[in-house]
């Protein structure tokens, strides 16, 4: 039995890791479909931070400014006390009143429905250059609103996954993750994109931690590098200490 991929034709790593996934995390559902502004903000507050803090952060938010204008509008000390919970606030608060600051200058509505007609390289290189907004936030305003663009969403946990199981360096970063991805399956819809970071999120979450990961009960182990490597390392130490002493 092969026990990698053939990684002469990467094209095929992808959607095999996704039907092995499917078949270990069924019941994907699609993300909360919010409109673009609303999915930068909560992107924005949520870096390092567990999603149900950052949502519920979110959440308090939109509650007491209650439209994108008395947001853009609301003191500085405001929008911190009502993300406080989330890492660095402060960092954040300025960070998104800015960023509505310059939105407002675009669209005095705050609708960025016009990012769908251009090119997702050119949504992503202008949503990067709002404060706070790297690669991660940029690809899930496109990806996770309504604009429904075609951009992959790479965090920690996908970082992880993917640098073990080789599709990435180890020491790859988020756009560095978004190229490979985006390279490897050119023609996956937004849809397509949201389920695969959803799938190889979870298996992060569960098989492939980043303190333990489980490699015997992993659906993709037999394909992974990492796995593979540790396990070959087991038999090894394992027929080493059988070996009789000489």
């Amino acid at each position: 039995m092969q026990t990698f991929f053939d990684f002469a034709r990467p094209s095929d790593d992808l959607p095999l890791m996704r039907e092995q996934l499917r078949a270990a995390f069924p019941g994907y559902l699609p993300h909360n479909i919010r409109e673009p502004v609303g999915q930068l903000l909560k992107s924005m507050i949520s870096s390092r931070t567990k999603d149900t803090v950052s949502l519920r952060s979110y959440e308090k938010l939109v509650r007491r400014y209650s439209s994108w204008p008395d947001l853009a509008e609301a003191p500085l000390a405001g929008i911190e006390e009502a993300i406080r919970d989330v890492t660095f606030a402060p960092e954040k608060a300025a960070h998104l009143k800015e960023a509505l600051r310059l939105i407002a200058l675009v669209s005095p509505e705050f609708d960025l429905s016009w990012l769908r007609q251009r090119p997702v390289s050119q949504a992503l290189a202008w949503l990067e250059t709002l404060p706070g907004v790297g690669r991660k936030v940029a690809a899930a305003t496109l990806n996770f609103s309504t604009l429904a663009m075609p951009a992959f969403v790479a965090d920690t946990h996908i970082i992880r996954v993917l640098g073990r199981f080789g599709i990435v360096g180890e020491r790859a970063d988020t756009v560095a993750v978004y190229d490979a991805v985006m390279s490897l399956a050119p023609h996956w819809t937004a849809h397509e994109l949201s389920e695969f970071h959803v799938l190889i999120k979870q298996l992060g979450k569960t098989f492939c931690r980043f303190e333990q990961a489980d490699c015997q009960l992993c659906p993709l182990s037999e394909n992974c590098r990492f796995a593979t490597s540790r396990l070959n390392a087991r038999q090894v130490g394992v027929t080493r200490h059988r070996s009789p002493p000489a």
